[in-house]
């Protein structure tokens, strides 16, 4: 299977027919518990929070995509990112990028800030991320590459090997590019964890998280922690998970494909003052996505010209951009980060990254693309 193209795996690799019965897709085991031969001895499962035969098959299929050892899938992407934090000794010093997901933000300087110390600083600005590190001997570097929601593309390999130098952990989020487009294991990241609500499963009704890694002593630190917590996923959205991953390389085509054309049509036209996009040359960090990213995803930022009063009207008169937060689904999707996905972000500090209320996040589906300009032109003619 590792000689094998992704095409080839997202299909085949976890997904292989029943050996009982023979049927070509897999069956959900929709068990919480394992009858057992005598008091221990089992057929490798015991209780469906520690195991489940259909989390195994995904997780295999996940670890292959990543080329990863290892995978744990969990009930949530911020479940995978708790297990992460109570990995760390009391205390930790965690360098954390400056533009991550909010619920990330509110994660760390809500729910962590007495147990562990942040640092967040702007991950791309490696001279800056260098000092920090050096003052900071942190225990953990954790990017998300490309950012949510500015796009900002972090250094992968450079900032694994400066964690390395203090033996530090490097924790990449993945979710905007899906393993389609980027591997960080493969520059020399620690753990890549992914919301699989989003590419990975594709279709919007699932929530779940994923971690990959190649260390055997990180994954059975984290297995402890996920069995111990209890944030495994379930057996029915892990087979829907499995169920949705099989287009995923197709989808991701898709994605990109249209993403570029509605970006382009943004970038000239006149009521959009900037766009983000990590596949126009104007990307401050387009030379670097080229070189570690196989292609620029689905995800555009641009801010409108005007404020909230502009953006509000825009945000109304969509009609196939639904306006609803998450992203990565088959349906294109529209978001107002700064009332949305990221206000548990206190306003200073959005607005000191760039998150300002003329800023809108487009989640690019695989509808028709003609279809997808028509109703972003008219969103505009209403301002």
């Amino acid at each position: 299977m590792k000689e094998m193209k992704f095409e080839t795996k997202v299909i085949h690799v976890g997904g292989e027919p029943d050996p009982t019965t023979g049927a070509i897709m897999p069956p959900i085991y929709q068990t919480s518990t394992y009858v057992q031969s005598s008091p221990g001895e089992h057929k490798g499962y015991e209780y469906t929070r520690s195991h489940n035969p259909t989390r195994s098959r995904l997780e295999e299929c996940l670890a292959s995509l990543e080329n990863a050892k290892h995978c744990l899938v969990t009930a949530s992407g911020l479940s995978a990112s708790t297990l992460i934090m109570h990995m760390l000794p009391k205390g930790s010093k965690i360098v954390c990028g400056d533009d991550v997901y909010g619920g990330t933000y509110r994660l760390f300087s809500k729910v962590f800030p007495d147990i562990h110390h942040y640092k967040f600083v702007d991950t791309t600005n490696l001279k800056k991320l260098e000092e920090q590190v050096l003052a900071e001997k942190p225990a953990l570097i954790w990017i998300e590459t490309p950012t949510n929601p500015l796009l900002k593309i972090s250094d992968i390999a450079v900032i694994s090997a400066m964690a390395k130098k203090i033996g530090a952990l490097t924790v990449v989020d993945n979710t905007f590019m899906s393993p389609f487009f980027q591997n960080p294991l493969d520059h020399g990241a620690d753990i890549v964890l992914h919301s699989v609500t989003k590419f990975i499963n594709g279709h919007s009704d699932v929530i779940g998280g994923a971690m990959m890694m190649n260390s055997q002593d990180l994954r059975d630190k984290l297995f402890f922690l996920q069995n111990a917590i209890g944030p495994a996923q379930s057996p029915f959205d892990s087979w829907l998970v499995l169920r949705g991953i099989k287009t995923l390389a197709v989808r991701m085509k898709a994605h990109e494909q249209n993403a570029m054309k509605v970006a382009d049509y943004l970038d000239k036209h006149p009521k959009v003052e900037r766009v983000v996009y990590p596949g126009l040359k104007s990307h401050p960090q387009y030379e670097l996505g080229k070189k570690q990213m196989r292609g620029t995803g689905g995800m555009i930022t641009f801010y409108i010209k005007g404020g909230i009063n502009e953006s509000r009207k825009f945000l109304e008169n969509v009609k196939l951009f639904a306006l609803a937060e998450s992203l990565g689904g088959v349906e294109s999707l529209v978001d107002h980060p700064a009332i949305m996905t990221h206000a548990s972000i206190p306003r200073e500090v959005r607005e000191g990254l760039g998150i300002f209320d003329n800023l809108v996040r487009l989640s690019v589906g695989i509808e028709d693309c003609d279809d997808l300009i028509g109703d972003l032109e008219n969103a505009f003619s209403k301002i």
